[in-house]
Formats: structure tokens, C-alpha cells, sequence
């Protein structure tokens, strides 16, 4: 809030809250590019494989719902450190980034079961580049925002946070969290409902 001449008080979002929600933006344009690339380039490829020869669906199931879970818990986290309880707000912050670990660690080994049993690699088709490009680029997300809970989580074990200072911007960095996990669920249905069907 800030004052004009005659006292009349205008309301002014929070430049933290405008920053992120921008970076949020910008980002959803880029992840609507790969997404667009992917389904333009689906059933394009000259050789195979193709999607429904290679992609298991039930493993990535697994780890979708662990991505999708931390949703709930770093709500757990943002809402414990706001109430001032330290304690709860490192366990919960822990689990989220368990769970997100997990999701990076099944995407890997997904990638190890192409690469090497099914041979699929970036360069080998059209259905490669674009399905390497669109998952590691959210892959490369999860890391991000991984990156940035654990140092939140560091922060609060050695005794730097501060609920009223440091809640606000806590919650703007699981206003990413949760950004990355809603652009899963295009991700994961763009790839393998749609995908595997065409």
C-alpha cells in the first residue's frame, strides 16, 4: 500500500509476488513451445521406435504421484514456518524434497531403460529429440526447484529463518513448486496418454 497527496491509499501487489507470477508466465510460454513441438512432431518419424513401442506408463504413474504429492506438503511447510513452528516446517520441507528427488530419480532410470534397452536416444527419431527435449526441460525444473527448497531447508536447520520475514518468501518459491507440478500433468498427458496413442 502506499499514499498519494490527499492520503488516498492505492493498493500495489508485492514485487516478490509480481516477480515470480512474471517468471511463472514466461516460463508457461516455453513449456507450451516443447508441448506444441511435441504433439506437431508425433507419428512424424521415419523409423521407429515409437511411443507405444517404448514408453511404460505404469513407473511414470508412480513417480507422477509423487511429484503431485509434494504439492501437499510444502503447503504443510510454507503454513508451519507462517505459525512459527520449526520443527514441523523441516519435516514437511524434507519429505517435499524426497518426493521430488523421487521424481528426478524415476525419470532417470526411465531414461537408463530407453537409452540402453530400448535405444532410444535424442538422436534417434523425431518422437527422441522431442520426447528428451520436453521431459528434461521439466526435469531441469524439478532440479531448480529442488535447488532452491533445499536452501530453504539449510536455512531452517541452522536457525536463519524467521516466520514473519521469511514466510512470504517461502510461499513464493512453492508458487514454483506447485507450477512445476501442474506443468506435469500437461507433460505427462501430452506424452503418455496422447502420445502413446497416436
Amino acid at each position: 500500500m502506499s499514499l498519494l497527496a490527499d492520503n488516498t491509499e492505492i493498493w500495489r501487489p508485492a514485487r516478490g509476488k509480481v516477480g515470480m507470477a512474471s517468471l511463472i508466465f514466461i516460463e508457461s510460454l516455453f513449456f507450451s513451445g516443447f508441448i506444441v513441438a511435441y504433439l506437431f512432431y508425433i507419428g512424424k518419424s521415419a523409423n521407429g521406435p515409437f511411443p507405444r513401442e517404448v514408453l511404460d506408463v505404469k513407473p511414470v504413474l508412480v513417480n507422477s504421484a509423487a511429484l503431485l504429492s509434494s504439492s501437499f506438503t510444502v503447503v504443510a511447510a510454507v503454513r508451519a514456518l507462517s505459525q512459527g513452528t520449526m520443527h514441523a516446517m523441516r519435516f514437511w520441507l524434507l519429505l517435499t524434497i524426497a518426493l521430488g528427488a523421487y521424481f528426478i530419480y524415476g525419470t532417470l532410470a526411465e531414461w537408463r531403460g530407453l537409452i540402453w534397452e530400448k535405444h532410444l536416444t535424442i538422436s534417434t527419431n523425431l518422437f527422441g529429440s522431442t520426447f528428451y527435449s520436453l521431459i528434461g526441460f521439466h526435469a531441469f525444473h524439478v532440479c531448480v526447484g529442488l535447488l532452491a527448497l533445499s536452501t530453504i531447508l539449510i536455512l531452517g536447520v541452522l536457525g536463519r529463518l524467521q516466520p514473519k520475514r521469511d514466510a512470504i518468501r517461502f510461499e513464493l518459491i512453492s508458487w514454483y513448486w506447485h507450477f512445476v507440478d501442474v506443468v506435469w500433468i500437461f507433460v505427462f498427458t501430452t506424452v503418455y496418454i496422447v502420445g502413446m496413442r497416436a
